[in-house]
Parts: C-alpha cells; sequence; structure tokens
C-alpha cells in the first residue's frame, strides 16, 4: 500500500509545501502534481468543483505521485466519506470550532472500531496503490486529518480541539479568523491581536504534538512561518500563481489593454 509521505513528514516535525486548486481543471491539476509540491487540496468548499470532477482531479495527482487532498464543504459525515470513497488521501474539514465537532470529523475519517466511516467506494485502493482489502486493513494509519482553524470561538478552544486524538495538523484560515476577530462596528482586529492568535495557535499544536499549518501568500512568508515552527504551508492557489504571472507579463510589456488587470 503506498504510504501517506506528507502525514510522515509532519509526523518528523518537517514542513509540507502545497497549493490549492479552485478552478476545477484536470489538466491543471495533472500539471501541478508534477510540479514538486508536496501536495495539493481540492477545494471543494468555495469552488465550482462538483463530484466527479473533483474524483478525477484526486486521480491526476495521484497518478503523479503526488499526496491528493480535500477540502470539504462542511463538517460533514457524507462529505468525508464521499471525498475519501473517491480516491482523496487525505481531508482538509472547515470551520471546527469545538471539541465535539473535532471528534465528529475525526470519526468520520475511520473505520470502526476507531470511527464511523462506513464501508463502501470503488476508486480509492487505485490511488493508493493496492488492493481494496488492503485499503480496509490499512487506510486508517494512512489517511491525513487536518482541520481548519478558522474562527475566534476555536482559538478559545484550542486546548480542547487540538487534543483530539488523531488530528495530523491544524490549518489556519487567515481571512475567515480575521473576519471573525472583528469589532461590533465592523472594524478588523488589530496585527497584534492576529499575531496573539497566530502564536496562541502554534504553541498549542506544539503542546499536542499537531502539526501547525496555515495559508500563506508569498514563497518568502512560508520560509518565514517555517522558521517559526510551522510545518503545513499553503502558496497561495492556482488561480493566485495564474493571475499573479499573467499580470506581470501585462506589466512587463506595456502594451495591456485599456482598465485595471485583473486582480485575485
Amino acid at each position: 500500500m503506498r504510504t501517506n509521505h506528507v502525514r510522515n513528514a509532519l509526523k518528523s516535525g518537517n514542513p509540507s509545501i502545497g497549493t490549492w486548486l479552485s478552478l476545477g481543471s484536470i489538466t491543471a491539476a495533472r500539471f501541478l502534481a508534477r510540479c514538486g509540491f508536496a501536495w495539493l487540496t481540492v477545494d471543494i468548499e468555495h469552488s465550482l468543483v462538483d463530484w466527479e470532477t473533483a474524483t478525477h482531479m484526486f486521480a491526476s495527482i495521484a497518478d503523479a505521485g503526488c499526496t491528493a487532498l480535500a477540502r470539504v464543504p462542511a463538517n460533514r459525515h457524507d462529505h468525508i466519506k464521499r471525498v475519501l470513497d473517491n480516491g482523496a488521501h487525505g481531508v482538509v474539514v472547515p470551520m471546527v470550532n469545538s471539541r465535539a465537532e473535532a471528534e465528529a470529523a475525526v470519526s468520520a475519517c475511520l473505520y470502526p472500531p476507531r470511527g464511523t466511516r462506513s464501508v463502501g467506494g470503488s476508486v480509492h485502493s487505485l490511488n493508493f496503490q493496492c488492493s481494496p482489502s488492503d485499503y480496509y486493513a490499512r487506510i486508517d494509519d494512512e489517511v491525513l486529518i487536518i482541520l481548519q482553524c478558522e474562527h475566534l470561538q476555536a482559538v478559545e478552544n484550542a486546548d480542547r480541539i487540538f487534543s483530539v486524538p488523531r488530528i495530523d495538523a491544524i490549518f489556519v484560515g487567515p481571512n475567515d479568523l480575521a473576519a471573525s476577530m472583528r469589532s461590533a462596528d465592523g472594524k478588523p482586529p488589530s496585527a497584534e491581536a492576529t499575531n496573539e492568535a497566530m502564536r496562541h495557535i502554534l504553541a498549542t499544536c506544539k503542546k499536542y504534538g499537531v502539526a501547525a499549518g496555515v495559508h500563506c501568500y508569498s514563497p518568502e512568508e512560508a520560509r518565514a512561518r517555517i522558521e517559526e515552527g510551522w510545518q503545513f504551508l499553503a502558496i497561495g492557489s492556482e488561480l493566485r500563481m495564474m493571475m499573479d504571472a499573467a499580470n506581470d507579463v501585462v506589466r512587463r510589456t506595456g502594451l495591456g489593454s485599456q482598465g485595471e488587470l485583473a486582480k485575485y
């Protein structure tokens, strides 16, 4: 059975770099899976990606030797079961704000007696290069389980959430976290308040031996986060990379069309 190299790297204390796929392009996934990223996350929460497309993206990523992850639309048993049954090597679960929610997410990823995942599916074993019987026997030790900390409530409940057994990483969603920290009149949190929340998340992850992860906007930011002790780093997305490169080409030629360059 194929080993989940990303899970092994995180357990060993090493950093792991990947990016987000939000365009629903199987072809883009095939190319990016060969660029050297350790993992790619197919975003099914905020994108137009449907289940069939996601399944083909998982396969394209896996066939290239890269690790295929899925951010599910919500912390629901059926969503988690479906991405795993269709070949994801791991799951990113959004907006986990309590211990009960964390326990439910973990349980949905594991077969009985460790969890409540139901037995089924047909293509999952292909992406782990094994027989179905081997998959059922060993997958609980290979599936990567990542919970998102993206609300002030999750920061306040960090000890209770991060201590749930079998969590591999906690992944910060900076935009949603900042939004949840706005004042009553909509004023964004101060830089110090944001930094304090990030320090608390990182320290609590270290306390419980869970990898800390965060979405970064540049390689330079990712390197700085690694120096701080963060391990699971997403750098932008395929859309952001495409738009940044395209905008750079237009700027450098000086011959762009009228109007503002598209931003993302």
